[in-house]
Formats: C-alpha cells, sequence, structure tokens
C-alpha cells in the first residue's frame, strides 16, 4: 500500500501563486509515476500533470507555462508549482501515484480556490 499526503492549498487572488506537494509512503517501491489530477464542482475529474520516472512530463494544454510538475525522486515527494492562476483553475486537486505500471493510488484531495 501507498499513502499519498497533499498540501499547499489554499486561497489565491487571480494571477496569484501556490505550491501543492504530495508526499507517498509506505510501500513505495516500483513508483513509475506520480502526478496531479482536479476535479471541479459538476465536472468530471481531470489530468493536470504528470511526471514518469524518465522525467517524461505531460501537461494538460489549459495549464501549459503556467504550471510545472517536479519531483523528489529519494523521497517521494511530488510538486506543482502553480503560477498565474485564474478562477477556472479552482478545483479540488488530487494527487495520484501509479506503481508498477498498475496500481494506482489516490490522495484525499486539496482544495485551490482562486477567487475574483
Amino acid at each position: 500500500q501507498v499513502q499519498l499526503v497533499e498540501s499547499g492549498g489554499g486561497v489565491v487572488q487571480v494571477g496569484g501563486s501556490l505550491r501543492l506537494s504530495c508526499a507517498a509512503s509506505g510501500n513505495t517501491f516500483g513508483i513509475t509515476l506520480m502526478g496531479w489530477y482536479r476535479q471541479a464542482p459538476g465536472k468530471q475529474r481531470e489530468l493536470v500533470a504528470t511526471r514518469a520516472n524518465s522525467g517524461d512530463t505531460t501537461y494538460a494544454d489549459s495549464v501549459k507555462g503556467r504550471f510545472t510538475i517536479s519531483r523528489d525522486n529519494f523521497k517521494d515527494i511530488v510538486s506543482l508549482q502553480m503560477n498565474s492562476l485564474k478562477p477556472e483553475d479552482t478545483a479540488v486537486y488530487y494527487c495520484k501515484v501509479r506503481k508498477l505500471s498498475r496500481y494506482e493510488y489516490w490522495g484525499q484531495g486539496t482544495q485551490v480556490t482562486v477567487s475574483s
């Protein structure tokens, strides 16, 4: 089992920045990918950004150029630097980990609210 603890959510004004972090613990051997998803009220959960062990990253088009995902492989921590935040970025952000390319674990979510 892998446990995920997210931190860094909160309320920020339009144009502001936030940094989310997710620390994985437990049996973290075999983690192949770490990333962030988000779910806004009334919408489906969507990919925000992921980072594979290879260093390959994937970003949603809506966040490219504004968000940056990084990962500390030694500490099994994935972070999401979010700049130039917009009201449409308001959502619950979830950390996800993929292990051995088939098992997936989710964090409890952290609320990000961008106010205008």
